[in-house]
């Protein structure tokens, strides 16, 4: 059964042209001994969270080594795929040359609201069209009750979030406004400074992160307030658990800001910044290297980002045609 569900991730992803390559790919060969002992080495040196998860990587070693002695061609791929797997990380990955991630680990909160958060249901509380801007990344309108509303789909990197300066304009005398990043696929910091710098009326520490266990970023480095003008009336964010890897980052540093009340449920708990290695073999795989962790000390990883008041939505809640967690952003701030 693993066989068969590794190798649909495979096919979907366009790593692989079929299931009988995948598994009959060739006579055995040392790329894929060299391959594995490049990720086992690789992850040993660089993975941040084996001691916080508990994870024996000597011992998988040597349980997986014979699997990865009598691979047959592209069989390699399902060793590394259980191997990866073990760390249970949303960021980890399996790549080839030119195709896209197969990701090894979906976290439990990301599962849980798989359909909870329905953008077609979020536009039945508008009366107009929403405006689209940042290449389609966000849209944003206003609300009854002059409450100006943002979706950000996600925080990659780009020109495109310049756009948010003219949004925030639009915005400029509406009594508050909301941030919704549910579903936010994550990217990079700076990208996301650029929002939450506009809400900063003195510079923001950036939460502790550590590489080898030696601190990189934290009480030292300051993100600055940003723009012609800062948006000083209240906000609300919106997380839910698949706000993932800098969309926590984000709601976590907008916890901060004493305007700011972030709503919805905890963040899927990815807090690793990965970085892709290339295997001997020319296979690719995604590996975090840094401990990010919250402004309370505690890991993002697994842990994720905490709202500041709960509010649950499910599945049949965006089936029936209701978004409770957005419905109590508008009347927090009515």
């Amino acid at each position: 059964m693993r066989r068969i569900v590794v190798c649909i991730c495979l096919l979907l992803t366009g790593l692989l042209g079929s299931c009988g390559d995948a598994i009959v790919g060739g006579p055995a060969s040392d790329s894929g001994v060299e391959d594995f002992e490049a990720a086992w080495k690789t992850v040993r040196d660089v993975y941040p969270y084996l001691q916080f998860k508990g994870i024996n990587w000597d011992s998988l070693h040597t349980a997986y080594l014979p699997r990865a002695q009598n691979a047959r061609g592209d069989e390699i791929y399902f060793v590394l795929f259980d191997l990866l797997e073990e760390l249970k990380d949303g960021h980890v990955g399996l790549w080839t040359a030119g195709g896209f991630p197969v990701v090894t680990y979906r976290p439990p909160r990301s599962i849980r609201d798989k359909d909870a958060y329905d953008p077609l249901v979020v536009r039945k509380y508008f009366r107009t069209e929403l405006r689209l801007a940042g290449d389609q990344r966000m849209e944003y309108e206003i609300l009854d009750g002059n409450i100006g509303y943002v979706y950000v789909g996600s925080f990659t990197g780009g020109a495109w979030i310049n756009d948010f300066a003219t949004i925030l304009e639009y915005f400029r005398n509406t009594k508050g406004l909301i941030i919704d990043v549910r579903d936010n696929t994550g990217g990079t910091d700076l990208t996301s400074r650029v929002i939450v710098g506009r809400f900063l009326e003195s510079p923001l520490a950036y939460p502790p992160a550590y590489v080898n266990g030696v601190l990189i970023s934290g009480s030292n480095a300051f993100m600055p307030p940003l723009g012609p003008f800062r948006y000083q009336n209240q906000v609300v964010v919106i997380i839910n658990g698949r706000s993932f890897s800098m969309a926590e980052g984000f709601a976590e540093q907008m916890k901060q800001i004493p305007a700011v009340t972030v709503i919805g449920d905890t963040t899927a708990g990815a807090g690793g910044e990965p970085r892709v290695f290339r295997l001997p073999g020319g296979r690719q795989i995604r590996v975090p290297t840094k401990d990010i962790r919250r402004y309370d000390g505690q890991r993002q990883e697994w842990n994720g980002i905490p709202p500041t008041v709960l509010v649950q939505q499910s599945a049949e809640d965006a089936k029936g045609g209701r978004d409770k967690q957005l419905e109590y952003a508008i009347q927090l701030l009515r």
